[in-house]
């Protein structure tokens, strides 16, 4: 009978079922409690036992820190409809199938901006560069926090002399990329261009602040006005989060 019944043990229904029926037999056959004691918690760690198993790490789009109107009027929801709900939407799904069955697969996103090359690398900065965009954006911009007003300062003359380098160099960089502010080793902040989908962290920078300029970005509520878009951006930027990134 037992050897039936652990033919079909494999069984979810039947494990129980064989379960039951071996603590039975092996509890009226045997006087010694301590064997039985023993031999029931080996049998319950068997029978409930799964092999683990990792799960593939699964890139998926950030929460925005705000509502989609919220931004309004220096960026629109239209604008994030397609810009975050669309574009960023399909690298991260893009992402997602490219690294399935690769070394990338269970890596966190940096370590596949710092490894990978082509569509992998492409897609995994294009997803990490526009969710640190996005989560820099606020509709309620305070002042700056004296620690960045410190730093802006101390390696550009002035906080307005940083936005005036800053400004310049995202308005002649030429066809889309991104335009970062970054930290180094030794803790000096500087701006620097990115074409494409460009990220700092391939050369040991740390990101503090990014703005894109990719025309997706703006061509909704500005066309081809690339400047007034970096105008509006200085409206939104979230200057509290930035001083947090200094090191």
């Amino acid at each position: 009978h037992y050897k039936v019944t652990a033919i079909f043990a494999n069984h979810q229904i039947f494990k129980h079922l064989y379960f039951i029926e071996l603590t039975l037999f092996i509890f009226y056959y045997s006087p010694n409690n301590a064997l039985f004691l023993k031999t029931f918690l080996y049998l319950s760690v068997l029978i409930t036992y799964k092999p683990f198993k990792s799960k593939n790490m699964k890139h998926s789009m950030p929460q925005l820190p705000y509502t989609m109107e919220a931004l309004a009027p220096y960026m629109s929801r239209e604008t994030l409809e397609y810009h975050y709900g669309k574009h960023l939407q399909t690298y991260v799904d893009n992402l997602n199938k490219l690294i399935a069955g690769t070394p990338f697969e269970n890596m966190t996103l940096e370590d596949i901006i710092r490894k990978a090359d082509g569509g992998i690398f492409n897609n995994a900065a294009q997803t990490w560069n526009h969710t640190f965009f996005f989560e820099t954006l606020t509709p309620r911009q305070t002042a700056m926090p004296d620690k960045l007003v410190q730093k802006l300062t101390e390696d550009f003359g002035s906080p307005e002399a940083f936005k005036q380098e800053f400004t310049q160099k995202a308005t002649t960089l030429f066809g889309s990329g991104w335009v970062w502010l970054t930290e180094n080793t030794q803790g000096k902040l500087s701006i620097q261009t990115e074409p494409n989908a460009g990220n700092p962290l391939t050369k040991g920078m740390k990101p503090i602040l990014v703005l894109d300029v990719w025309e997706h970005a703006y061509y909704i509520d500005y066309r081809n006005r690339r400047a007034a878009f970096i105008e509006a951006f200085w409206n939104l930027t979230d200057w509290e989060k930035v001083a947090l990134r200094i090191t």
